[in-house]
């Protein structure tokens, strides 16, 4: 589904076949490496699963598309930058097309930093599909927990716990985790609750 979405996508503005599979490729690699045990493939499959039940209210679907197979692409557990990269290889990639949407991705791709609420709705789509896990149910939301563990390993476990709990400590000071209304109603209390739970192992 990922390979077949991303193709039907960037075919829109590329009928060079070969660089287009050569996008997926590289998209493909990049999330499936062995340090990932979070942010790969199946967390692109979550999310474009949650865009089905929002896509209606987002502006340029195309722009949001390609922001999430992108967003991540680069993604180093012991590096500050990854969101920017990531970002400039969207942006080296996808020059190469016809598409004209580039600096409008950028934008988004970079918000998933910081993650903070945005005047521009797509923005606040694409942030609240790449925390829908945070909603999940408690088995799922400890697998991710667990996998996230993973991806920093190289950290002893005195530091991960306090980086950990600075990360939860925030997101639970927001007025709340999600931006749009429907990622509100669906999970905000179930991320509330997965959230603390994860806290009190820590502590």
């Amino acid at each position: 589904m990922l390979k077949e979405k991303f193709l039907n996508l960037i075919e829109k503005f590329s009928d060079n076949n070969n660089y287009n599979l050569e996008c997926w490729n590289e998209i493909e690699k990049c999330y499936s490496s062995k340090s990932r045990h979070y942010h790969n493939l199946e967390h692109l499959e979550n999310m474009i699963s949650d865009l089905e039940h929002v896509e209606s209210q987002v502006n340029n679907i195309n722009a949001l598309l390609f922001s999430i197979y992108y967003h991540d692409i680069v993604y180093k557990a012991n590096q500050s930058d990854n969101e920017h990269k990531s970002a400039l290889v969207f942006k080296e990639r996808i020059s190469a097309t016809s598409f004209n949407h580039i600096e409008e991705c950028v934008v988004q791709i970079e918000a998933t930093k910081e993650h903070q609420l945005s005047s521009d709705n797509d923005i606040n789509i694409l942030l609240d599909l790449d925390l829908s896990i945070l909603g999940k149910s408690e088995n799922e939301y400890s697998k991710y927990s667990q996998n996230i563990r993973k991806e920093y390993k190289i950290y002893p476990d005195f530091m991960y716990r306090k980086g950990r709990k600075k990360v939860l400590n925030h997101m639970l000071e927001l007025d709340s985790i999600f931006k749009t209304s429907f990622f509100k109603d669906k999970y905000e209390i179930q991320a509330i609750s997965n959230l603390r739970s994860e806290l009190d192992i820590l502590n």
